[in-house]
């Protein structure tokens, strides 16, 4: 009873980032919800794999978790790469 309302718990966080990445207002809200929905993803194997006994899981848990890492790395690097829109269209009207 208690796992269940753990899982429904971090199923509801997980549809909150959601939201939270599809509605965020700037890029980096967007890339933090994304990170977030990862985490709880992460919680959630973990959790799965306590209750069904598979310990197994947990290492699957750990490797979702350093991918979503790099990735979170990799997004914030390409992005801060790229020139922001309004900072370009700020020189183009000055010129």
């Amino acid at each position: 009873m208690m796992f269940a309302v753990v899982i429904t718990a971090i199923v509801a966080a997980m549809v909150l980032a959601l939201v939270r990445a599809f509605a965020g207002p700037s890029l980096y809200d967007r890339i933090l919800a994304g990170n977030s929905f990862g985490t709880k993803t992460v919680l959630l194997i973990g959790l799965m794999g306590f209750v069904t006994g598979r310990p197994d899981f947990l290492d699957i848990a750990l490797l979702y978790a350093l991918i979503n890492f790099t990735a979170t790395l990799a997004i914030l690097r390409f992005f801060s790469y790229q020139k922001d829109p309004a900072e370009t269209e700020a020189k183009r009207s000055d010129a």
